[in-house]
């Protein structure tokens, strides 16, 4: 047997029980959102009995009965993984007491609880003592520290077996994490307080009360809570400075504090817009963003722990950081700024010809902010996934991540936080619906195409075509504040217009791709069959644009210059297909990323004429 086998075959219960943790993790954190949404809506005692709903167990049908009944749901199934995740770690037989330990403070926090939640659904829900509500809510962020806890440990032995697992913080960096962490609890036990007192309108204005110090006690309260906010923000600025500079190849470490204070930071942005006035939805991404950043805190805290490194190791690395020069613009490389000014023309474009006229400066430019990190932290989470294939191929060799400019850690906690930035800019300044189409299509870039497809099927690119049609929707959404079906056309224009534009870079880099083992057409069904293809797209796509005015999408303008660009973009099309050759694949390359500039611009224009 080879060690490779046998490190395998010695890993593989870690794996199998992080994914299990981590799958109890994300259900406790989706129960706590859900808490979070009873409790706006005052739908808590919409089920009057418990644990069923009105002595059923079939989903009742008014609304707030429905997401009572959906908090009961995911209360059981978030039981039913901690306890399947407790199980397994003792029947595997883990030699890892951390792990245990923490999983039997999580059952033991569970059964109280699943009491509590009884004691609230049966008095009435919104009828019953606020400080139920509090403790609820409380134990249920220490179950999930607890299980998250259990999960960083496991993905520590996953990956170095034989080490032994303490919590172990002898760096001024660990205290200060521990520290953070703190003080953060303080936040959400004090935010509950208010929250549930209603002394949280004792104090309307911001930062201060009405522009002047408060004059009761509620209003005090309420101050006091803000400038707590204040301390911690002073600590989260300390703490990413600090890891930035001394954590750069602790990759769990610097991506759950930089992901940590990106949320924080929002949170705040959040709650500033709240002052004057809020939707309901905001209100519970708020409560969301609390327990996000909450889970962020615990996995940095629990990661500088077992990490254990000392201030001589903390220092050594921040001495390395002498003299480093370009990392600014070694970031901005991480976020394929060339792709991402593509993507921002059919951003812009969607706006204009789904309003017919010019968006105001403030709705374009947070729009183009917020689209240019959801797609530059896309495009820098997905160097991050390809940093081995990268190594082995000439286009991607001297990119940040695969030449050591910037470390695997920083390149991912990079990508995180600024499409964590990307979805609050576009909920705080532009609409929720613009948010959730750019989140979606990181969702799509990332999860989709980067993980699942990629490397695993010939038709990666054109599936995952999807994620780069997405901006032109966050465009139009963002303008209009809704979608429709001339829109969808948009989409798919792009989707089509995807695969003979990438299937074009796979011909001339045929070679780079074999030997990073992704399956692109000419490496699995060769050069001629690509060449087809690419042509066969190429028509498919301009006759699509071509009927785009029958939608409402265009007038005699656009047919005229898209009639042109696609006499263009066929005639490159048809010279790849029956002439083939390395040179001609590279002009339908360049070509097809002009001729969609080109048509959404036409698009643009015919719009405001």
């Amino acid at each position: 047997m080879d060690s490779m086998t046998q490190i395998t075959r010695t890993t593989q219960p870690y794996t199998t029980f992080r994914r299990l943790a981590l799958s109890a993790s994300v259900a406790f954190f989706l129960l706590i959102v859900l808490g979070g949404m009873v409790r706006v809506t005052g739908s808590g005692g919409a089920c009057p009995d418990w644990p069923t709903c009105f002595g059923q167990v079939v989903p009742p049908s008014t609304p707030n009965a429905l997401l009572d009944y959906l908090h009961r749901l995911a209360t059981l199934l978030a039981g039913v993984l901690l306890v399947a995740t407790s199980m397994l770690a003792w029947r595997q037989k883990f030699d890892a007491p951390l792990i245990k330990k923490s999983l039997l403070f999580a059952l033991a926090a569970l059964g109280i609880q699943i009491l509590l939640g009884a004691a609230i659904s049966l008095a009435g829900g919104s009828d019953s003592p606020s400080w139920l509500s509090i403790v609820h809510l409380g134990l249920s962020l220490v179950i999930l520290a607890f299980v998250l806890v259990a999960t960083v440990a496991a993905y520590y032995l996953e990956h170095s077996p034989e080490r032994s697992l303490r919590l172990v913080y002898r760096s001024s960096y660990g205290r200060l994490s521990l520290l953070t962490l703190s003080i953060f609890a303080l936040l959400l036990v004090g935010g509950a307080v208010l929250a549930a007192s209603g002394e949280a309108a004792a104090c309307s204005g911001w930062p201060l009360c009405d522009g002047s110090l408060p004059v009761t006690l509620p209003g005090w309260l309420s101050l006091g809570h803000r400038l707590l906010v204040l301390v911690a923000a002073g600590l989260m600025g300390a703490l990413l400075y600090r890891t930035w500079r001394t954590q750069r190849t602790q990759i769990p470490v610097i991506v759950a504090t930089t992901a940590a204070v990106v949320l924080f930071y929002a949170q705040a942005l959040l709650g500033a817009k709240m002052v004057q006035g809020y939707p309901v939805y905001l209100l519970a991404i708020h409560g969301a963003t609390a327990a996000a950043t909450w889970a962020a805190l615990v996995v940095q805290a629990a990661a500088t722990g077992l990490a254990a490194r000392t201030s001589e190791d903390e220092r050594a690395e921040a001495e390395q950081l002498a003299g480093r020069k370009g990392m600014a613009r070694d970031l901005l490389m991480l976020t394929k700024p060339i792709v991402v000014v593509l993507l921002l023309v059919t951003t812009y474009a969607g706006m204009v010809i789904g309003a017919r006229a010019l968006p105001s400066f403030s709705i374009t430019l947070w729009t183009l902010l917020g689209g240019f990190l959801a797609a530059g932290g896309s495009g820098a989470i997905n160097q991050y996934i390809d940093r081995e294939d990268d190594t082995r191929m000439q286009r991607t060799q001297k990119r940040p991540i695969p030449s050591g400019r910037l470390t695997p850690g920083e390149g991912l906690a990079f990508g995180v936080g600024i499409a964590l930035a990307s979805f609050y800019i576009l909920v705080a300044f532009v609409n929720l619906l613009a948010a959730l189409l750019a989140l979606a299509g990181i969702i799509y870039y990332v999860l989709l195409y980067s993980i699942f497809l990629k490397k695993t099927t010939v038709q990666n690119i054109v599936i995952g075509g999807g994620a780069g049609a997405i901006p032109p929707l966050v465009g139009w959404a963002a303008a209009t504040g809704s979608l429709n079906i001339p829109s969808l056309f948009l989409f798919a224009v792009i989707f089509m217009w995807t695969p003979p534009h990438f299937w074009a870079l796979a011909l001339v880099r045929r070679n780079d791709y074999a030997r990073a083992g992704v399956p692109m057409l000419p490496v699995v069904r060769g050069e001629a069959e690509t060449r087809w293809q690419i042509f066969l797209y190429t028509v498919e796509l301009v006759m699509l644009t071509m009927f785009l005015p029958l939608f409402g999408l265009g007038g005699s303008v656009y047919l005229i210059g898209a009639g042109l660009l696609g006499i263009w973009l066929l005639m490159a099309a048809w010279k790849v297909w029956k002439q083939g050759g390395n040179k001609l694949a590279w002009k339908m390359y360049r070509y097809s990323s002009m001729y969609l500039a080109f048509l959404f611009v036409i698009l643009m224009v015919d719009a405001l004429l």
